[in-house]
């Protein structure tokens, strides 16, 4: 990854609602979830929704596909492993093996803290 396609997803999720997609994506795995759902799990009007969507595809951190008439959201791994690889490159100077990722396993129902907020977001 290059550094202005970095700023580029970093600044595709330097907005609250974008960086809950993404982590909701995440937990979510290949399965993916439609867009009405997510728009529904995170409080967040559809058309507003959409916008944060085709934001996320554009930076690369996001993939749609198309199941009959739904279009299905999932997390691009290989955009997410890139920026990740991008922002640690030089972690623990040089061995990252030394600074080991956390990860914590989630389902895509979302976590308790995301489903039970009811605050609209823009």
């Amino acid at each position: 990854m290059k550094s202005k396609e970095a700023v580029q997803a970093l600044s595709a999720l330097a907005q609250e609602s974008r960086l809950e997609v993404f982590r909701l994506l995440v937990r979510c795995g290949e399965e993916g979830l439609a867009a009405g759902q997510i728009a529904e799990q995170l409080d967040v009007p559809p058309a507003t929704m959409s916008f944060h969507l085709k934001e996320l595809t554009r930076a690369g951190l996001i993939e749609q596909r198309r199941e009959g008439r739904s279009l299905i959201y999932t997390l691009d791994f290989k955009g997410m492993r890139s920026l990740l690889a991008y922002l640690t490159e030089d972690c623990c100077q040089g061995h990252p093996e030394l600074c080991p990722p956390d990860y914590s396993k989630s389902d895509c129902r979302g976590s308790a803290r995301s489903r039970g907020r009811k605050q609209k977001r823009m």
